[in-house]
């Protein structure tokens, strides 16, 4: 029931103040979250809408939701499933979910890692080492990859 409400809760939040360049909605039930995140001006993204899936699994907010991208991105942090390398979607010792964060937030946290990847914590290695020791062919990637899977 306190999961529910606080969903509710979040949605609704999500829906009349969302971040800037973030739109969240429910995809029929409750658990199951679509999310758009407009890729931020001056990266590789701009431009860009990708598209994301969220599950809430039964123990939210005691556990993070599963958050992938649907929209084919080119990230160091992002694979080829649209698994997110990102600690606040991780519960500790390896992670920093924390009960306090809410979808909002990580959400956010996704569109900033979007503009400032982690080359140092890749899933990517290929594209990792692309973006520390050739950063040219890594942004010329990523926007064609923009242009191709996340244009309007």
């Amino acid at each position: 029931m306190q999961r529910a409400s606080r969903l509710t809760r979040e949605l609704s939040l999500l829906a009349t103040e969302p971040p800037p360049g973030i739109t969240c909605w429910q995809n029929g039930q409750l658990d199951d979250l679509r999310a758009q995140i407009l890729g931020g001006v001056d990266t590789p993204y701009e431009k860009g809408i990708f598209n994301l899936e969220i599950i809430v699994p039964e123990r939210y907010p005691f556990e993070p939701p599963k958050i992938r991208f649907l929209t084919p991105i080119y990230h160091p942090n992002i694979d080829s499933a649209g698994r997110i390398c990102l600690d606040v979607l991780k519960l500790p010792p390896k992670g920093a979910w924390r009960p306090s964060l809410n979808i909002s937030t990580l959400l956010t946290s996704i569109q900033l890692l979007m503009a400032e990847p982690n080359p140092d914590d890749p899933l990517m290695a290929d594209i990792s080492s692309e973006y520390k020791y050739n950063k040219q062919l890594f942004l010329r990637n990523a926007r064609e990859w923009t242009e191709k899977y996340a244009g309007q």
